[in-house]
């Protein structure tokens, strides 16, 4: 196993590039591998975390020296960010990305969700992936609607569009969007870096879709984003809540860095563009020197060793973007109808469930069903990609059919 505490990689003051090495070529959107795209949406989630993180940690260091390392680091994790983000290419819609935002919300957390090793944490994941399979399934209607064309062009059948835990029914009360965190003392190091991975994930998600939504002039369009965004945010709290809060600065620290080790690695096994997968080459390199700096920060401020906070073994199993319909199908025919109740999960609408769902919807039917609804009236037909045969859910099946 690849132990990246075993690594020293680039010195930190060979890091800054020059402009020249920040303007990367986009990939071609009309000949990309979709788990490509899907890698670089993650990544670029990751960095931006990584840049909150140590901005929010700087802010409450009253150490100067820490602040100051904390910065230069902290610059060259925006530069990778700005290399991950910039690969993605302009002439691609908002509503393209947004496809494969959602496609990377899709895989990344089913993968997650069938490789973590604690019960509870599990059922977080599958309860999430539910949400994000049916956003997939929406703008895509929407995206067909606006655009004149199909997401197969995008997901390229790798991960099915059809209806997931209906949107409608997953505005629930606040206060039940707060699970119970893992105990750092005890959790498997792999559960904490599913959960920043899917964290990291879904927090881009939701500032994405919070800034994109009202640049289009589309009323629906404008209405589904702003839906969407809220639901993005809910899922913000749901993982969140899953962090100790007991872990200090400096093993989060150690925990951020030791995660993009671990992803970087992970997608540098299976990248299938050799210009792409030098830059996870190169950005692997970089990030063993932040850990490196960040387990000598955890020595020097917090008196432990590194391997107390990720373990001795080295990275868990790489992280693998890959089809997960029939995974996918099973959760949707078995936990499709569940919502939750306090740090728990029930099957039945309870008193706050319903409460929030009359304060929100008022008796109106939300953007999510409304753009169903208008593509059946425009097409006679709603859009779906079912390569694995009709929904395992009756109830969810296409009415009046579908089409790819």
């Amino acid at each position: 196993m690849f132990n990246p505490l075993d690594h020293k990689g680039i010195a930190l003051e060979s890091q800054i590039r020059n402009w020249r090495e920040l303007n990367v070529e986009p990939i071609d959107p009309e000949a990309v591998d979709p788990y490509t795209r899907c890698r670089i949406i993650t990544m670029n989630g990751i960095e931006v975390e990584a840049i909150n993180f140590q901005h929010q940690f700087a802010r409450n260091c009253p150490d100067q020296e820490v602040r100051r390392q904390l910065a230069y680091v902290r610059y060259v994790e925006n530069q990778q960010q700005r290399v991950v983000n910039w690969l993605l290419p302009g002439i691609a819609s908002v509503l393209e990305t947004t496809l494969g935002y959602e496609q990377v919300a899709v895989d990344l957390t089913a993968w997650v969700a069938r490789h973590e090793p604690d019960p509870y944490l599990k059922q977080a994941y599958e309860f999430g992936v539910l949400e994000d399979f049916d956003h997939l399934y929406r703008y895509a209607n929407l995206y067909e609607m606006v655009e004149r064309r199909k997401a197969e062009k995008i997901v390229d059948g790798l991960t099915e569009v059809m209806p997931g835990r209906p949107t409608v029914q997953e505005h629930r009360h606040p206060f039940d969007e707060v699970r119970t965190p893992y105990d750092r003392n005890s959790v498997d190091p792999r559960s904490k870096l599913h959960a920043l991975t899917i964290l990291s994930a879904e927090q881009q998600v939701m500032f994405y879709y919070m800034n994109v939504g009202p640049q289009y002039m589309e009323p629906i369009a404008r209405q589904l984003y702003q839906e969407i965004s809220l639901i993005e945010q809910e899922h913000v709290t749901h993982y969140e809540s899953l962090l100790d809060p007991g872990e200090n600065w400096w093993e989060r620290l150690l925990t951020h860095e030791y995660n993009e080790c671990w992803l970087y690695y992970s997608f540098l096994q299976q990248e299938s563009d050799s210009r792409i997968k030098a830059i996870w080459e190169l950005h692997l390199q970089m990030e063993l020197a932040h850990l490196q700096q960040a387990a000598d920060l955890l020595r020097r401020h917090d008196g432990r060793e590194p391997e107390e906070i990720v373990g001795s073994a080295g990275l868990p199993e790489p992280l693998t973007f890959e089809p997960n319909k029939d995974y996918l199908r099973h959760l949707l025919a078995t936990q499709v109808d569940l919502t939750k109740l306090g740090e728990g999960y029930v099957r039945e609408a309870h008193e706050r469930f319903e409460w929030m769902q009359q304060q929100l919807h008022d008796g109106q039917q939300p953007p999510s069903e409304q753009v169903i609804d208008m593509h059946r009236e425009r097409s006679g037909d709603e859009y779906r990609i079912e390569t694995e045969g009709p929904h395992p859910v009756e109830a969810l099946r296409a009415k009046g059919g579908s089409h790819a």
